[in-house]
């Protein structure tokens, strides 16, 4: 039997990376970040009966039978209640003296930390509890995870990318401005982005000069303020697109690279709303980005990393690839989905994951939730929507919140079908079912 390994579904590492940084002034969402942090359910699918999972709450008893039904063996649950609905999972733990002693004994039998990425707080309660961390240290993760990083490291191997500047510095700024305006004077489009924004944050799409000087005298006087010159910052023009793609690798501690696969990306707005698989890729495309991973993977290791990488990237109009917008060097979405389509993708199946944004007047149990949805199921037809996480339908009632007002929830799933067009019934069928049931709550 391996090492029990503790999951932590730390979604807004991120956050902690880019805390103390330059760049696009941060929009506080707290509504949003409670969700996401309620995200963390999803490390459920990944583990087994033997492992532990921290998460910011206990799951709903009947989702967890219900994610047993499904073949999924659940680890054991450590929930670290009582913290800020929009803090993370790691300060929580690390205030919560009952998950603190359970860690402890569970790095007495040689447990592993496994974080959906690192930042400094994962490195804490692995030292205060022994867990061995999984992956290098938050410094490397940091720096990987720039765009900045990013750009100059596909720069360095010659791939293809938007016109574009890295930004580390103000003069860097000074000098991608007076690009960027070119590009504008010609009619062309620009976007800026936060070298630690991440699924539509940080990010400014730019139509005309005057905003963006506007954004680069924002940065200025930040970086005036905090007495640096230091920014992170990535402009470059906004490109016409067919497809978004985001494939992954993991590279071995000792630097060996492996292509995991490549799922179409389902975006809006430059927000990521969930994926499609199998890929509508030629072999020829295929190709491409896999002789791309094994680049960037290579770069990647001589850097420091090891570990699971996320890679989005693009097909132009014309079937042309931009190989590398951006590295993910952390678990991705996409690395959730994986357990699922072991079990429940074949050859003959299209599937699509997203989640649901649903206003709602009360909490949802998941056995209601499973009343309104009981047909559509697996089990209950060819056609089927699974349940991925629960706990994000509710987040948005944590808190301080009036009981007689609304919040905002989301339900993340998986729809699998026999083909596109049952697919596009089935995502009507519970939309529906589940504005059915929003509309309930409100009433």
């Amino acid at each position: 039997m391996g090492k029990p390994t503790v999951l932590l579904g730390n979604f807004e590492v991120e956050r902690e990376w880019g805390r103390g940084e330059i760049g696009l002034p941060a929009v506080a969402f707290a509504g949003s970040r409670a969700i996401t942090t309620r995200m963390d359910e999803l490390v459920l699918l990944l583990g087994d009966g033997a492992d532990h999972a921290v998460l910011k709450a206990a799951p709903d008893p009947d989702f967890l039978a219900y994610l047993g039904q499904l073949g999924f063996p659940v680890p054991t649950v450590h929930p670290v209640a009582g913290g800020d609905p929009a803090g993370g999972a790691s300060e929580d733990a690390l205030g919560a003296p009952a998950v603190l002693a359970a860690l402890d004994t569970v790095a007495d039998a040689g447990g592993i930390l496994s974080p959906h990425g690192v930042s400094a707080h994962e490195e804490a309660l692995a030292r205060r509890t022994g867990l061995t961390l999984a992956g290098p240290p938050a410094a490397v993760c940091k720096r990987v995870n720039s765009k900045v990083y990013s750009r100059r490291a596909a720069d360095q191997a010659g791939l293809r990318q938007a016109t574009g500047w890295a930004c580390a510095t103000l003069a860097d700024l000074d000098r991608a401005v007076v690009g960027a305006q070119r590009l504008l004077a010609a009619g062309r489009t620009v976007v800026v982005k936060d070298a630690y924004g991440v699924s539509g944050a940080g990010l400014s799409v730019v139509a005309d000069g005057q905003r963006l000087n506007q954004l680069a005298r924002m940065v200025r006087s930040r970086a005036d303020r905090a007495g640096t010159d230091r920014i992170g910052l990535v402009v470059e023009e906004w490109v016409a697109k067919r497809t978004d793609l985001n494939y992954q690798f993991t590279i071995d501690p000792g630097g060996d690279c492996r292509f995991d696969f490549v799922l179409e990306a389902l975006t809006e707005k430059g927000v990521h709303k969930g994926h499609r698989w199998p890929a509508r890729l030629t072999a020829a495309q295929r190709d491409e980005l896999e002789h791309t991973a094994v680049a960037l993977g290579a770069r990647l290791a001589a850097d420091g990393y090891h570990g699971v990488v996320g890679v989005d990237s693009m097909i132009d109009p014309d079937g042309g690839l931009y190989p590398i917008v951006e590295i993910n060097a952390r678990r991705n979405m996409s690395t959730y989905l994986a357990p699922l389509r072991e079990r429940f993708l074949g050859p003959d199946r299209v599937a699509v994951s997203r989640h649901f944004p649903l206003r709602l007047g009360r909490p949802i149990s998941f056995a209601l939730l499973h009343d309104r949805l009981a047909d559509l199921l697996p089990g209950g037809g060819p056609a089927h929507v699974v349940v991925t996480a629960h706990g994000t339908l509710n987040a948005g009632a944590a808190g301080d919140r009036p009981r007689d007002t609304t919040f905002d929830g989301r339900l993340y799933t998986l729809l699998v079908a026999q083909s596109t067009t049952a697919l596009t019934t089935l995502d009507a069928k519970v939309t529906d079912r589940l504005a059915a049931l929003a509309k309930e709550t409100r009433d």
